[in-house]
């Protein structure tokens, strides 16, 4: 039975998302993202197993807008058309180079099953690789499989999907061992708590993950795979970036997140620039919007540890 024989399927489209908005970021339907270069419509196989997990899968004809699509709704999988020439392949590749792409599984859909071909696709970071060596209850409990798996990895935070401290300390270790020199960026919310107290553990959750969101974009959009960022827990981030990078990735951090910050807060506290909240001991006090502080430390023979607040930088 061939895997492309399903001329009626048609997916829902996907709107775009704005991770900054003062609203539910990650509360979108399950989709599943279907990449064919050649035009293929979505298999019968895998539309029965979409439809029987309760999924949206949505067919998207351009390389770059299944990147972009990944990267701001994180959808639960991607799936890959092999026959259709080499954009699937490379679009696997780099989705699979990013860290935070990384861990969204990513199954490959084959007409036809040679080995240097199932080789080449697993070569270039697919999770699964499909073919009609399989039947199509095996294909869907592969997928099943692969959806358990990425479930249980444990490599990665999972309110933010980025990479946690095992993949932390290998990133630092990687770099110490090849002699680089390089900077530890630790990234923390001041006033967080209190926020959490006036507004709802869950706005909290949503400004962590702007935070995250910030760091990815700013560190990957200047650095590429120089740059890395990690999520220690809570509001605590790391980021490993080159030593001459620093001064351009956290001002655009602090930047960034100074434009955006104030409007997680409701009309009135943003436009007093406080609000009243009580501290630990229960006392009454004027607390200050959030602000981003940025400890540093190098591989610098000179060593250096720096603190930054909020949108100024003044090494100490």
């Amino acid at each position: 039975m061939r895997l492309f024989d399903n001329p009626g399927i048609r997916g829902l489209s996907l709107g775009a998302l704005d991770p900054y908005v003062r609203r539910q970021v990650r509360g979108t339907r399950p989709t599943i993202l279907f990449f064919s270069a050649a035009g293929r419509t979505v298999p019968d196989f895998l539309a029965r197993w979409v439809n029987g997990k309760g999924l949206t899968i949505v067919p998207v004809p351009d390389p770059a807008d299944v990147e972009q699509r990944v990267l701001r709704s994180l959808p639960q999988l991607v799936v890959i058309d092999a026959d259709g020439g080499p954009q699937g392949l490379a679009l696997c590749a780099r989705l699979k180079a990013d860290s935070y792409s990384a861990i969204v599984p990513l199954a490959v859909l084959t007409s036809r099953h040679t080995t240097d071909r199932v080789q080449e696709w697993f070569s270039a970071g697919a999770d699964e690789v499909i073919s009609p060596l399989f039947e199509p209850t095996e294909q869907a409990s592969r997928l099943d499989g692969l959806m358990t798996r990425t479930a249980r990895d444990v490599a990665v935070n999972p309110s933010t999907r980025l990479p946690g401290t095992t993949e932390i300390e290998r990133e630092i270790r990687r770099r110490m061992e090849n002699g680089e020199l390089f900077a530890v960026c630790y990234a923390d919310l001041d006033h967080f708590k209190e926020y959490n107290d006036r507004y709802s553990y869950n706005d909290g959750d949503r400004v962590i993950y702007i935070l995250s969101r910030i760091l990815h974009d700013v560190v990957k959009g200047l650095l590429g795979n120089r740059g890395f960022i990690g999520h220690i827990g809570g509001d605590d981030f790391i980021c490993i970036i080159p030593f001459d990078a620093i001064p351009d990735v956290c001002g655009e951090v602090l930047e960034v997140f100074d434009t955006l910050i104030p409007y997680q807060y409701n009309e009135q506290d943003r436009r007093a620039g406080y609000y009243f909240g009580k501290d630990r001991r229960g006392q009454l006090h004027r607390v200050p919007l959030m602000t981003l502080s940025i400890g540093i430390v190098t591989t610098s023979t000179a060593g250096s540890r720096t603190r930054r607040r909020s949108a100024s930088w003044r090494p100490r």
